[in-house]
């Protein structure tokens, strides 16, 4: 399905030509073989945590009755991810980010994967590293294929393309769902942006102040310097002064 706002999106598992994908970090592997269908320009995402979004700009219906379905469609990609938690919790797993393809036009995100919490499965070098000091974590990752599918449209609008509503594993019960994760885990994406930007603002500053510093102790540097070599002349000249007294004397 081509994306109507000319990125080259492509709703099939092996992307396009005129995009970047995103997928897995270095620690898990994919069900069917790390995906042989990723190419060169692929890039690795390691955006794991569990995300518990707020359901603010979604319809009270959406949030409380309905399941995704192909071309349901979001004004937002903050809204349609915070749809799809509010449906995983109801119905009792955990999401996370999977993969995020770029435009190669402009770098823009026109696709995200979410998924089912314990997709994949974990890589066997790392339960069975001979330098490992504590137990590997439990196993959490069982394969599973549950996930939903976003791509970018005309106008800042989000559609499911797919929808995969089965589990490979039992659901949680309400009272074995984890609670309310601290704020940092949920931050929308333009916040992201604006910490990162704030904290490159923040370094750009200190870079000034420290060259500020330097020119400022270059100049402390140079007067002393400029001193020194005033004050060598004037022990020189006295020097040469008393030597002429001297020989008068004589």
């Amino acid at each position: 399905m081509a994306d109507s706002a000319g990125h080259g999106f492509v709703d099939c598992d092996g992307g396009s030509d005129n995009e970047i994908l995103e997928s897995f970090d270095e620690h898990e592997v994919s069900e069917d073989g790390l995906l042989l269908r990723y190419d060169s320009h692929n890039v690795v995402n390691n955006d794991l945590n569990l995300m518990i979004p707020s359901v603010e700009g979604l319809a009270a219906e959406s949030s409380t009755s309905l399941e995704p379905y192909t071309e349901m469609t979001f004004t937002s990609l903050d809204d349609a991810r915070d749809f799809y938690y509010e449906y995983a919790k109801r119905t009792g797993f955990t999401i996370r980010t999977n993969r995020i393809r770029h435009s190669l036009k402009n770098m823009a995100i026109i696709g995200r994967d979410f998924v089912c919490s314990r997709e994949g499965f974990r890589a066997a070098k790392h339960t069975l590293r001979k330098d490992r000091v504590l137990p590997p974590r439990p196993i959490t990752r069982e394969g599973c294929r549950a996930m939903i599918r976003l791509a970018a449209r005309d106008e800042g609008k989000w559609v499911v393309t797919k929808f995969v509503r089965e589990h490979n594993h039992k659901l949680m019960t309400h009272s074995k769902f984890p609670g309310e994760l601290p704020i940092i885990n949920i931050l929308s994406e333009e916040e992201k942006d604006q910490k990162i930007q704030d904290l490159y603002d923040e370094l750009e500053r200190e870079r000034e102040r420290s060259a500020a510093v330097q020119q400022q102790l270059h100049m402390v540097l140079k007067d002393l310097e400029d001193h020194a070599e005033f004050m060598s002349i004037r022990v020189e000249d006295i020097v040469n002064r008393l030597k002429e007294i001297e020989l008068d004397d004589l």
